[in-house]
């Protein structure tokens, strides 16, 4: 609601979520000079005024949830002794009946965001969105869905992170066209009861969402051999039926066995947009056949607001992005240092068109390192067209470094080779120009992991419940590092970009522990902070 009344008064709108961490959020607040911040509750108040000597043109605080009247009363004192006023939704909405407002809507060039990109390395940059860049970016999309496009009787469930722009250009989508939205509960752990009660046709995901649908799925059939039989035999057929170009959801095999699996996601879901990282094929595979509905892979960032490329309606081939949006212009260009040249058919994506962005806020020099002089927005990010004409991509320009005996590493292209497992649920790689060799920490995919045991006839005599012992088990350790070299080998990945050793890390990379960025891709220092005890261990046994 807040967002939206500020577009309607052209008043320009900033996220700031509490994983940011409160030193950045302070960054921003003093950068953007603040007047005004949103809190859902009055305890994220509380937060707020803890670190407001920061920021002096702070003025208001208007909360959405303000609890007992007693509370909020004795929030408004506190903020009163720190020189601000804060108002509760109610109060607002009285000041307007009293005040009411003539409109002042917006000119296309006008900025309506800044987006604070959280940042892998260092410090957030303020990523500044026109109205123009969001209108061209979800209005391609709608003209890009064809017979398929969205329309009024079409309902988006909203659980992603509403500071990132992938879900937010979902929604404007859906809103645009008459849709409705509906929210989770804020509880990720009940988003499937959520989802029967709002019936979604449309699921933005993250591959780390799908992933888990996956391995749900495939443990719940493990401990039956009819019914992972009857699975595997359904999946069987309908992949047939994809790859000979024909798509439907009202197979025998989707009565008998598919239709309970829908039924976990409402059963009315029909498009699923993925974004922010690779999807391994083998689970886009199974959920397309699985989910009877149209999953479309995309590629973009911020700076071009979300998506700048998506998959084609009917195209059901797997590992790439799919093809450029109308709203955008995009080629490829030689990256020397890295041996990419367009005439060999790979180089950097580079992105021109109404939905690169306006520049980074008070951040000139960082501006001019990201758009030249012609408006091409560099991505970073190395591709290749396939021979049907969609965008793969194949590598990273950002994040590289050499090891000791001077060979150039990508890590996060690695990472996404070898999350590409269904046995990885995320993984770390590490390595610096002092050493010769990569090491990796990884959070497996355990009932997955369980079931590969079982297949084998092993018992694995370890309890999944207790941390210590899954990290110390030297069976699960070399299952998990017999995969990665697997997976590595496939994609052709050199010796020296294998990791030689790993650590088993039950907990997962969190958010909350400042692990990942809100788009759950790893921060690259964090991490190591985080494990620089095992990084000395394990480079200690391997040399």
């Amino acid at each position: 609601m807040a967002e939206y009344s500020c577009y309607r008064h052209s008043i320009v709108v900033i996220p700031i979520y509490e994983t940011l961490g409160s030193n950045v959020c302070v960054f921003i607040a003093k950068q953007a000079k603040l007047t005004a911040i949103f809190c859902d509750t009055l305890t994220r108040v509380d937060g707020v005024l803890k670190n407001v000597k920061e920021c002096d043109t702070l003025k208001h605080i208007i909360v959405a949830s303000a609890g007992s009247d007693a509370a909020l009363q004795a929030m408004k004192e506190k903020a009163v002794s720190y020189g601000l006023q804060l108002h509760s939704m109610d109060d607002i909405e009285g000041l307007g009946k009293i005040n009411p407002q003539a409109d002042h809507p917006p000119e296309a060039n006008d900025l309506a965001v800044i987006c604070y990109t959280s940042g892998t390395t260092d410090a957030p940059k303020g990523v500044m969105l026109s109205h123009e860049n969001i209108v061209a970016n979800f209005s391609a999309i709608l003209h890009h869905l064809v017979d398929y496009r969205l329309c009024e009787t079409d309902t988006l469930i909203s659980y992603l992170p509403l500071g990132h722009m992938f879900e937010r250009v979902c929604e404007w989508g859906v809103l645009a066209v008459g849709g409705k939205v509906g929210y989770f509960s804020g509880d990720i752990k009940l988003l499937s009861d959520d989802m029967k009660i709002i019936q979604p046709t449309m699921f933005p995901c993250v591959p780390r969402v799908l992933n888990k649908i996956y391995g749900r799925i495939q443990e719940t059939v493990s401990s039956s051999f009819i019914k992972s039989w009857l699975l595997n035999m359904a999946y069987e057929s309908k992949r047939k039926q994809l790859a000979n170009k024909v798509y439907d959801n009202n197979t025998i095999w989707d009565h008998l066995v598919f239709s309970k699996i829908r039924a976990l996601l409402g059963g009315r879901v029909r498009i699923i947009p993925v974004g922010s990282a690779p999807l391994n094929d083998k689970v886009l595979d199974f959920l397309r056949c699985a989910l009877g509905c149209h999953i479309l892979e995309g590629y973009g960032q911020t700076e071009c607001v979300a998506a700048s490329t998506v998959g084609l309606i009917g195209d059901y081939t797997a590992g790439h992005v799919g093809v450029p949006l109308a709203s955008s212009a995009m080629k490829l260009i030689d990256v020397p240092d890295m041996g990419y040249f367009v005439a060999k058919g790979k180089g950097e994506v580079v992105i021109r068109g109404s939905i690169v962005f306006k520049g980074y806020y008070q951040d000139p020099k960082k501006t001019a390192e990201t758009v030249d002089a012609e408006g091409w927005l560099h991505t970073g990010d190395i591709g290749q067209w396939t021979e049907q004409g969609t965008l793969k991509i194949v590598d990273r320009k950002k994040d590289i470094f050499k090891l000791a005996q001077g060979e150039y590493i990508a890590p996060a292209k690695i990472e996404d080779i070898y999350a590409q497992s269904p046995y990885i649920l995320q993984i770390f790689v590490y390595g610096d120009s002092y050493k010769s060799n990569l090491v990796g920490f990884v959070v497996p995919n355990f009932p997955l992991v369980q079931e590969a045991f079982k297949k084998k006839g092993i018992t694995v005599d370890v309890d999944f419940e207790n941390n210590n012992q899954l990290r110390s088990n030297a069976e699960i350790k070399k299952f998990i590092l017999d995969e990665l070299t697997s997976v590595g080998k496939m994609s052709k990945l050199k010796s020296f970009e294998q990791v030689k050793d790993i650590l088993i890390h039950p907990e997962g990379f969190s958010i909350e522990e400042g692990l990942v960025t809100p788009t759950l891709k790893n921060k690259r220092f964090a991490l190591k902070k985080f494990f620089q005890k095992q990084i000395e261990e394990l480079y200690s046994k391997l040399e």
